[in-house]
């Protein structure tokens, strides 16, 4: 009797820790998930021009996604999550940083232009009477 009893313990005792396992994983988004996220986030960083305008928020990403990657393949799903996030949440500074730049030169080369004009329309127009 102790032996079919001790069976069925160990039973119970192995669904139980499947369904926490199980519970534990669909609480929260797959690791892989996250990562295709960040993915995107650093490709859309890149076509901003943040490898030149914002180079050290690029990297930080890059080294954030990389480390993600290395723990979603070593099995470690929740710091691989993490870093997953904290890479898109970088690459997606690094875009802004990359367009707050673009967007300032812009301005300056416009200001640089009206400035010219109003150099120029100064020098060719008649002296006010």
């Amino acid at each position: 009797m102790s032996m079919k009893l001790s069976r069925t313990a160990m039973s119970v005792t192995a669904i139980a820790a499947t369904v926490v396992a199980l519970a534990a994983r669909a609480a929260s988004p797959p690791a892989d998930e996250k990562i295709a996220v960040a993915k995107a986030a650093v490709q859309r960083a890149e076509a901003a021009g943040a490898p030149e305008l914002a180079p050290l928020q690029l990297a930080t990403a890059r080294d954030k996604l990389a480390r993600a990657e290395k723990a979603d393949a070593d099995r470690d799903l929740l710091p691989a999550a993490r870093l997953a996030e904290q890479a898109d949440i970088d690459a997606q500074l690094a875009e802004a940083v990359a367009q707050k730049v673009r967007s300032h030169k812009a301005a300056a080369e416009f200001d640089a232009s009206m400035q010219a004009l109003r150099t120029e329309s100064l020098r060719t127009s008649p002296p006010a009477q």
